[in-house]
């Protein structure tokens, strides 16, 4: 199972109504709607790897 971003339902990888290849990685989603949201902003829904030398915020 992969989690929806936008809406953070579980989605299965199989069966996921809507898919994107985002930075070499698949993102799946509910459906068209969440799909759309993350097309807009994938920033802000995909945390990118901090850069060498600087500190988490997590």
């Amino acid at each position: 199972m992969a989690k929806d971003l936008v809406c953070g339902m579980d989605v299965n990888e199989k069966t996921a109504p809507a898919k994107i290849e985002y930075m070499g990685k698949s993102y799946y989603f509910c459906g068209n709607g969440c799909k759309k949201t993350f097309d807009k902003n994938p920033k802000k829904y995909v945390k990118e790897k901090s850069e060498p030398g600087r500190s988490c915020a997590c």
